[in-house]
């Protein structure tokens, strides 16, 4: 069974901001903001929703394809994925874009800012789905260009492919209408909690009305765990405590590898995003998306 990806492929530039970004801005001069942090760590590292997805599920033992585009400085990342064991083969290469670039400062709170170029994301459209893939795959919509989410979407869905929806930072660019036609076409949903408000209030239909429209549907909570709907009814599934909180960033890529793995393994749903919440506490303990090695003897995958 293939786990085919759709997502970005990013160089994330991390910086870490000493201080706190509450304490920096002032609210009564929000309408005129004109601030600068001074960032004395600075780390460039392989990111993006679908490349920090393929990187843990491949440690877990799945097989991930991604497909993705990568720009004209995408070689560095081409060869990290060459190095993971990932196949290249639905990765397109654009000599007219850059590869996407995400930066990230996170302050000591753990708060983030993100300033996000798409490159040559803007055009994984072009990129279809694995014509061989079928009912016997799994997949996942992950943040990506927006013409890319409709159409692999659609390709998923034509293909007969169960996929999760996982939109991401991407859920504000769909209205309603189109929101729900992903969640028609999807066999799972996931959001965090500010995302899943966004989608009540874009859907106009309650969380337990929308889990009534997909097999599953998960709200992560961040340090809390999250909540798995089914049917209308709530199961809160505990967080994990991590070692030592360094770095958020790619939490929620590592979190998605894990509810894949269990899905593509028939796992029920409370017990995947279970494991994804092991793999987010251990994610959260490493600097970068994809700097963590996996024990898999304390993941409990028997």
């Amino acid at each position: 069974m293939a786990a085919i990806i759709c997502g970005s492929l990013a160089f994330d530039s991390i910086m870490n901001f000493g201080g706190k970004f509450a304490d920096q801005i002032l609210p009564e001069q929000i309408h005129k903001l004109n601030v600068a942090f001074y960032v004395p760590e600075l780390r460039r590292e392989f990111g993006g929703c679908a490349g920090n997805i393929a990187y843990a599920l491949k440690q877990l033992g799945g097989a991930p394809v991604i497909v993705a585009a990568l720009g004209d400085d995408g070689a560095p990342y081409s060869a990290h994925l060459e190095r993971c064991g990932i196949s290249m083969s639905h990765i397109s290469a654009r000599t007219d874009y850059y590869t996407a670039q995400a930066m990230i400062m996170t302050d000591m709170a753990h708060n983030q800012i993100t300033a996000f170029h798409p490159g040559a994301m803007q055009m994984a459209h072009e990129n279809p789905i694995p014509a061989s893939a079928g009912a016997q795959d799994i997949g996942i919509i992950s943040p990506d260009g927006r013409d890319a989410m409709l159409l692999h979407a659609a390709q998923f869905a034509k293909q007969e492919v169960p996929f999760i929806f996982d939109p991401g930072q991407g859920l504000p660019m769909y209205d309603g209408a189109e929101l729900l036609a992903f969640i028609e076409q999807a066999r799972w949903l996931t959001v965090n909690d500010y995302e899943a408000e966004m989608l009540v209030q874009r859907t106009g239909l309650s969380l337990a009305e929308i889990s009534h429209k997909v097999e599953g549907m998960v709200v992560t909570l961040a340090d809390q765990g999250c909540d798995v709907w089914q049917a209308g009814v709530a199961t809160r599934v505990a967080g994990v405590v991590a070692a030592q909180v360094i770095d958020p960033t790619g939490c929620g890529d590592a979190f998605r590898a894990g509810l894949l793995y269990g899905l593509m393994n028939g796992w029920t749903l409370v017990r995947a995003a279970a494991l994804g919440n092991k793999l987010g506490a251990i994610k959260v303990a490493h600097q970068g998306p994809q700097n963590y090695t996996l024990d898999l003897a304390t993941l409990d995958l028997a």
